[in-house]
């Protein structure tokens, strides 16, 4: 992982938040200029609504910010491996709208979610010649051929979060697919946790190994192996230290974003990390 200034410093902390919990850490994002995830515009309803609002008020309390800005994009009910040609239009129509938010804000990273479910990593061999992994891919590229276009032309990547990926390889595999600096991989710690513990997935240390410089972003949460937790930083059982050490062989300096349930364990989860001289 590349370093702020010097290669023994410690790697510099981001967060995910939405606008209203900006309201309370400006500080801790602003000082730094820390990477910073706004998470309003996955929210289907507010897409629909008047965004613009919101996205203004950001822009407002980022005043002077000098850091890499990301949006979660949205995902509830978006795979973008969908079969249906007239519910691919409104997917990508939905992703396109992200984009849309992300020029507003100036944002260079927008998370997407895989379409890969613990299902597919027990079936798509169930079908010869790998007709299956083709149809998905194919699936992805007739949503997604717009959405990616018109990233390029923004200068926006888009990173595919592990979500149920028992395989780590596999949305590695479709981001190559795409061949283009709009997509990228991003990897949620506990998302590959839960999937170590429940589904017999590798620990998230070779998550991070196995996307190598493919990785451009990281949601960092604790957990416990069963569940999508979301905890503070050391309320789990992830071993850091190894991902940490993964991390550090990289040299595509991934946005490492703290995406917690209770943003009050943010700057908890920072102490620890320093603490434990992995992070600051």
């Amino acid at each position: 992982m590349k370093r702020t200034d010097t290669m023994t410093e410690l790697p510099l902390l981001g967060a995910a938040m939405m606008t209203a919990d900006l309201e309370e850490l400006q500080d801790f994002i602003l000082e730094q200029d820390r990477d910073l995830e706004i998470q309003d515009f996955f929210s289907i309803e507010l897409l629909n609504g008047d965004w613009k609002a919101m996205a203004t008020r950001t822009r407002e309390l980022l005043d002077g910010y000098k850091g890499r800005l990301g949006i979660h994009g949205p995902f509830w009910g978006l795979n973008i491996a969908n079969p249906d040609p007239d519910l691919r239009e409104v997917i990508s129509r939905k992703y396109l709208q992200g984009l849309e938010v992300c020029e507003f804000l100036g944002a260079t990273q927008m998370v997407i979610h895989s379409p890969y479910t613990t299902w597919d990593f027990n079936n798509l061999d169930n079908f010869p010649d790998r007709s299956a992994y083709d149809r998905v891919r194919d699936n992805c590229h007739a949503t997604m051929a717009p959405v990616v276009k018109r990233a390029e032309e923004i200068g926006v990547t888009m990173v595919i979060e592990n979500i149920e990926d028992k395989d780590p390889d596999i949305r590695c595999i479709l981001a190559d697919s795409f061949n283009s600096p709009a997509m990228a991989v991003s990897i949620d710690t506990g998302h590959a946790h839960y999937a170590h513990g429940s589904t017999g997935a590798p620990p998230v240390d070779f998550y991070v190994r196995r996307a190598g410089n493919r990785l451009q972003h990281i949601h960092l949460q604790d957990a416990d192996g069963h569940a999508d937790r979301h905890w503070t930083i050391g309320e789990g059982n992830i071993r850091w230290h190894a991902v940490f050490r993964a991390l550090s062989e990289l040299t595509s300096n991934p946005r490492l974003i703290l995406e917690l349930r209770h943003k009050s364990g943010i700057l908890p989860s920072v102490q620890l990390l320093n603490e434990m001289g992995l992070a600051r």
